[in-house]
C-alpha cells in the first residue's frame, strides 16, 4: 500500500475521531495499515454522503449489534464535530430502539448522556480558557 493512502488514511481518522483516536505508526500492526489505507482513506473519503450521514448510519449499525463502546466512540465523536446535537443524538435511540429492541438499545441511555455530559464540559472547559479564566 502506498504511504499516501496511509497518510489519508490517518488524517481522516483524526478528522473523524476528533483526534480522540491513536493510531499505530505506519507498519507496526497490520490491522491498523489496512483499515487506515481502505476504511478511512477510500470508504470515508468518498464524497456521495456527508461525514454526519456516515456517522447516522454508523450509529444505527452499531446500536443493532449491541456494541455499547464502539456506539459510546461513536456518540462522543459526532458531538465533538458538532454533527449530531445532544436532542439529536437522543433522537437517534428513540427512533433507533424501535428497530433493535429495547434490550439492545435501553444501555444506551446511559452512554448518551455520559458522552453528552462529558462533551459539555469539555466544552465549558475551552470556552473559560478561551474566556481567560
Amino acid at each position: 500500500m502506498s504511504d499516501d493512502r496511509w497518510e489519508r488514511g490517518a488524517e481522516k481518522i483524526k478528522e473523524v475521531y476528533a483526534g480522540a483516536i491513536a493510531t499505530a505508526p505506519k507498519g507496526a500492526m497490520a490491522f491498523s495499515d489496512i483499515m487506515l489505507e481502505t476504511l478511512f482513506a477510500e470508504v470515508w473519503t468518498r464524497e456521495e454522503l456527508e461525514m454526519r450521514d456516515r456517522r447516522l448510519i454508523l450509529l444505527g449499525a452499531i446500536m443493532a449489534l449491541g456494541e455499547n463502546m464502539t456506539f459510546e466512540i461513536q456518540a462522543r465523536a459526532a458531538l465533538r464535530r458538532g454533527e449530531l446535537t445532544p436532542e439529536q443524538l437522543r433522537e437517534v435511540l428513540v427512533f433507533g430502539v424501535h428497530y433493535v429492541g429495547y434490550p439492545r438499545a435501553a444501555p444506551l441511555v446511559a452512554v448518551i448522556e455520559k458522552c453528552i455530559a462529558e462533551v459539555a464540559a469539555e466544552q465549558a472547559a475551552e470556552q473559560a480558557a478561551k474566556d481567560g479564566g
